[in-house]
């Protein structure tokens, strides 16, 4: 039986909304992505509270696809509930790769709002620095608070794309 709660957890880059989208239509499942509740137009930060209650509301329903990391402000509602968790282990150059190629072709994506588009400027270096040193400076604080929050969930690791080939064959 396949999974009806599902958490994507990864780097930028690492394929989280792509593999959520298509859970999401392969199986019927909704699919929230995480970055379109967080940010307002321009990048604007949310309020802390209407963040969590957005995101409250988005996993609510007995059916899911949830993409996006935000660990310490919403593990505890969705975690509970899910029935997998599924880690993108992509490799950081693949990573590094694909957020330049879709920051360089600045078009508008499904997973944020309007006037959020990824620019090549000062502030995406910063942003390319944290994808680079994901595994080593945030992937442990996030497996951590994973491992607290939904220790039972079980757990797939997806490599590349054979694995996520025979993961879609094996679930869908």
């Amino acid at each position: 039986m396949a999974p009806e709660r599902i958490v994507i957890l990864g780097n930028a880059g690492s394929g989280k909304s792509t593999l959520a989208r298509k859970l999401g239509q392969n199986l019927g499942l909704p699919v929230v992505h995480l970055d379109l509740l967080f940010w307002g137009p321009d990048w604007t930060k949310p309020d802390p509270v209407a963040f969590r209650k957005n995101v409250a509301t988005a996993v609510k329903g007995p059916k899911w696809v949830c993409e996006g990391n935000y660990h310490r402000r919403t593990f505890d509602l969705r975690l509970p509930r899910a029935d997998l968790v599924i880690w993108m282990d992509t490799p950081r150059l693949v990573c590094v790769k694909r957020v330049l190629i879709r920051s360089w072709n600045n078009a508008p994506r499904p997973d944020l709002p309007d006037g959020c588009q990824e620019k090549l400027d000062r502030e995406f270096l910063t942003f390319l620095r944290y994808v680079w040193n994901f595994d080593s400076a945030s992937r442990p604080a996030i497996e951590a608070e994973r491992c607290s929050k939904g220790a039972e969930v079980p757990v797939v690791h997806l490599k590349g794309k054979r694995e996520l080939r025979a993961f879609m064959d094996t679930w869908i």
